[in-house]
């Protein structure tokens, strides 16, 4: 039995891991960043806030400006359905993890946005939400923490924080600082993406291709 724990544990997917999670904060980060300021003030990863400027609009009678938020909604939303008909069908191949096919399909769409013009804005932001849906959706297990997003990462370290209060488990600090370690990544990635627009302009998001390309060949590693 010991021989057998042991086996599964050196099995572990590295898709799964705090470094690969790192990798996809930092170009999550970068992505909301590329969206909101090279692409028409649009969230690609807080839906919630594109919703928010959506009513605005609608309330206000501003038509033409509706499908500028509507679009990446409903582009996210059509991106967690992919994930989830990616992993039911790819689940069990060999070679290659299913998780990493949901990574090269994003980092081919956001290679391409690269190559949008400006006038495209509203196709660019749609590819970009569809990305980000698949990835948030794809990298659930373990911690579930949102390498796209913040505010369930705040909650879920907070909530972690105080339970570590009153057990004292260390297991449980180790979670807290996970949380708040992807908050800073993703923060990061922003910040660096602040930097590098008024370089690459619309291309920057390769960069953002680039990192997840890194998480990519990480998965190929079997975490012990």
């Amino acid at each position: 039995m010991k021989k057998l724990r042991m086996h599964y544990c050196s099995k572990k997917q590295m898709s799964e891991s705090f470094l690969t999670a790192a990798f996809l904060s930092v170009s999550g980060g970068l992505q909301d960043m590329y969206t909101y300021i090279s692409r028409g003030h649009v969230f690609a990863n807080a839906q919630t806030g594109n919703i928010v400027l959506l009513s605005q609009h609608i309330f206000a009678g501003n038509w033409a400006d509706v499908m500028r938020y509507l679009m990446p909604v409903l582009s996210f939303m059509f991106g967690v359905a992919a994930a989830t008909e990616i992993r039911q069908h790819f689940q069990n191949i060999g070679r290659i993890h299913w998780r990493q096919i949901v990574i090269l399909i994003e980092m081919s769409m956001l290679f391409l946005v690269g190559f949008l013009p400006e006038k495209l804005d509203l196709v660019a932001n749609a590819f970009v939400s569809f990305s980000c849906a698949m990835q948030v959706q794809t990298f659930r297990k373990g911690y579930a923490y949102a390498s796209t997003m913040c505010i369930g990462n705040i909650r879920s370290g907070m909530e972690a924080l105080c339970a570590y209060r009153q057990s004292h488990n260390r297991q449980i600090l180790y979670k807290a600082f996970h949380y708040f370690g992807i908050i800073i990544l993703f923060a990061f990635g922003a910040g660096i993406g602040s930097i590098l627009i008024p370089v690459f302009n619309l291309q920057t998001i390769w960069f953002s291709s680039f990192l997840l390309m890194v998480g990519f060949f990480l998965m190929f590693i079997q975490e012990k």
